[in-house]
């Protein structure tokens, strides 16, 4: 049975130069990502005409073809048309030809990070439900509901090594479960105990911080943060490219009668011993330096959160444009796990609403059916869902002044945010759902966050929409 995005996605394999120039191909929340042979092969302007196709963007050694809320569907559609295996392999190595090095790093990032996302934001979008419910009903903390309900909500983030885990080794062609084997070994109870037991030794280093270690491995120290490896981002990924140089070792000189018990036995012991004696100390070290760099840019004397928040804002789309975006989110989640809170995900939460008013005042002036057409639901998708994709390619952009306008809503809502201090408590949901990350579990800043983070959305859409209201001339109809 012919499926409904059959037709476009046999056209986009066509048109990208086939399937045997294709070596792999995946998707986020609204681009199918194809790693391409050779991207001169490929049909820009075909595809960019194409029904329900957005955009064709050159970014990070990808071939990105946006398609907005459809993206999941398309993507099943280009699998099935390419003939193209689960997770979109195509050949088992890839020979890109050299890469800029922000290249190589994004696409790691995105690709490790891009497949768990939406799972990930639904457990943070249960996790602001239940902190809202608790701040109206506080005795509902002490229900069994609330105890089930937040295991969805604290479940994949406290186990999120493992998480990453899967995705990184699949992203360094590792064996998935050597990868998932090493998190539990970070995530293991007896392990995360070990922090909450009596400190054998420490040693502080100047601006590198405190380390301390609570048991030792042969007489050599084991150094743990004390919060444990549980929630941690950076830690598991070193783990695994460690990994999968020592898997691909093994598998050169191992005998194939040995292999499928002796590959795993020797990558994952290597892998896990070193991981808790070296490569997890020199993570801390990388987190605490990114900590810092953030901590200090925040925190400059009386313009620092502010100045950080105004920045970050103002850019944000513009690192969403080149996939840069995914350098930050490491570092938010690193903070959420460590510090509990995260100033950088506050601090762009006006960038959709001031994107959305952006177009809105466009539309009220643009009496164009083909253009409300696309703007309508460009609207509603960057306020209500936060995926600013459809709207940024398919209107503000291509205009130049609208996306600049769209910028400067943003960075007003950032400077709300800088002003009042507030923070994200946890990685939620996108547009409206956002506002939920902004409610304090705690209690001791309840919603007051929450507010904060509702009145820089409104002032980045006010910003946003008067500007462009003024500014915007609709073309005359013919």
């Amino acid at each position: 049975m012919a499926g409904k995005y059959d037709e476009l996605a046999s056209q986009i394999v066509d048109l990208v130069g086939g399937k045997e120039n294709v070596n792999s191909v995946a998707h986020c929340i609204t681009r199918v990502r194809f790693k391409l042979k050779d991207e001169s092969k490929a049909n820009d302007d075909a595809i960019s005409a194409l029904p329900q196709v957005i955009k064709v963007m050159h970014a990070n050694g990808q071939y990105q073809v946006v398609v907005g809320n459809i993206v999941e569907d398309v993507y099943d559609a280009v699998l099935k048309a390419g003939g193209f295996s689960d997770g979109g392999s195509v050949d088992a190595e890839e020979d890109d030809g050299p890469k800029k090095p922000a290249d190589v790093i994004i696409d790691l990032i995105s690709g490790i990070f891009q497949p768990m996302l939406g799972t990930f934001s639904a457990a943070g979008i249960m996790k602001g439900l239940l902190a809202l419910i608790t701040f109206i009903w506080p005795d509902f903390a002490n229900n069994g509901a609330y105890t089930t309900l937040y295991t969805v909500a604290d479940g994949m983030f406290y186990f999120l090594p493992v998480v990453l885990g899967y995705t990184a080794a699949k992203k360094f062609k590792m064996s998935e479960f050597n990868g998932m084997a090493i998190a539990f070994a970070l995530v293991y109870p007896t392990m995360v105990a070990l922090t909450s037991g009596e400190v054998v030794g420490s040693v502080t280093l100047p601006v590198l911080g405190t380390f301390s270690w609570y048991a030792d491995f042969l007489g050599i120290p084991i150094i743990m943060p004390a919060s444990g490896y549980t929630s941690s981002v950076i830690p598991i990924l070193l783990m695994v490219w460690f990994g999968s140089k020592v898997e691909k070792w093994v598998k050169s000189w191992i005998p194939a009668a040995l292999k499928m018990f002796f590959v795993p036995l020797i990558t994952v012991t290597v892998t896990v011993v070193l991981g808790y004696l070296v490569i997890g100390p020199i993570a801390t070290v990388i987190c605490n330096l990114l900590a810092d760099f953030f901590n200090l840019l925040f925190n400059l004397p009386a313009v620092g959160s502010i100045l950080g928040c105004v920045i970050v804002g103002a850019f944000w789309m513009c690192l969403v444009i080149f996939g840069f975006h995914w350098s930050l989110v490491p570092i938010a989640i690193s903070n959420l796990g460590t510090l509990g809170h995260d100033f950088i995900l506050g601090s762009v939460i006006a960038h959709s609403f001031s994107l959305g008013a952006v177009l809105f005042a466009m539309y009220l002036k643009n009496k164009d059916q083909n253009f409300r057409g696309i703007a309508l639901p460009a609207i509603i998708s960057s306020f209500f869902f936060g995926v600013t994709e459809p709207a940024i390619y398919g209107v503000a952009l291509p205009d130049k002044k609208a996306f600049i306008n769209a910028c400067i809503g943003s960075a007003a809502g950032g400077l709300i945010i800088g002003i009042t201090g507030a923070v994200v408590y946890m990685s939620g949901g996108l547009g409206v759902f956002n506002w939920l990350s902004f409610i304090d579990p705690s209690g001791v800043n309840g919603i007051n966050h929450m507010i904060f983070a509702i009145i820089a959305s409104a002032v980045g859409a006010v910003v946003g929409f008067a500007l462009e209201f003024i500014t915007y001339k609709a073309p005359e109809q013919a």
